[in-house]
């Protein structure tokens, strides 16, 4: 936990304004199949949504960034998260400060990877298609199941963005802590799948 500590787990998450679970199941009779009633109405696309940006540590969260105006590119990446939360965070983690992030196009352009050196700034390599290793992604889930339970729920991408600028800074920072504790586990797990899939 000394060395896990020093790091600060990063990632982006898109939010749907309507969460659609799928299927739900009614009973009805037969020859009822096809009545209006047994059929819900639903918004195309989740009706909107908004992509997130954060970063959790041992102790402390960065803010919680809503990234607006299309695709997170190398540039944007690097002018509105790493320059305004990433760079000015690391003092707070210490000399010893790691960043990790995943292998998105955005995060591992040249120009990104040229910035993160000439701020000093070490990246932790992180294997591809591995989610479940990265403990921000729990943080994702309690941060949306919050808000879905939220009353009165978001009717707007407005209010969404208000909801999850609000459910961001009342999560508890001892459930993020337990979360990054589990990263010894989280290994352990995985070098006995041997790579594979596992529980997390």
């Amino acid at each position: 936990m000394n060395e896990w500590q020093q790091v600060l787990f990063t990632d982006e998450c898109r939010v749907l304004l309507k969460q659609i679970d799928g299927r739900q199941r009614i009973w009805r009779r037969k020859g009822e199949r096809h009545i209006q009633s047994n059929f819900e109405h639903t918004v195309a696309y989740g009706g909107g949504s908004i992509m997130v940006w954060g970063g959790i540590c041992l102790g402390a969260r960065t803010e919680l960034v809503i990234v607006t105006g299309g695709t997170m590119t190398a540039d944007r990446y690097i002018r509105d998260i790493l320059e305004e939360h990433v760079v000015p965070f690391a003092p707070f983690i210490g000399d010893d400060f790691i960043l990790m992030q995943d292998n998105a196009r955005a995060h591992s352009a040249q120009s990104v990877q040229a910035y993160l050196s000439h701020v000093g700034i070490p990246v932790m390599q992180w294997p591809a298609n591995s989610p479940d290793m990265n403990p921000i992604e729990h943080v994702w889930d309690l941060l949306k199941r919050r808000v879905k339970s939220r009353m009165p729920p978001p009717n707007n991408l407005n209010e969404l963005g208000n909801a999850l600028l609000e459910k961001w800074e009342r999560l508890p920072q001892e459930i993020i802590d337990n979360i990054i504790c589990s990263m010894p586990r989280r290994m352990e797990t995985v070098i006995r799948a041997r790579g594979g899939n596992t529980r997390y």
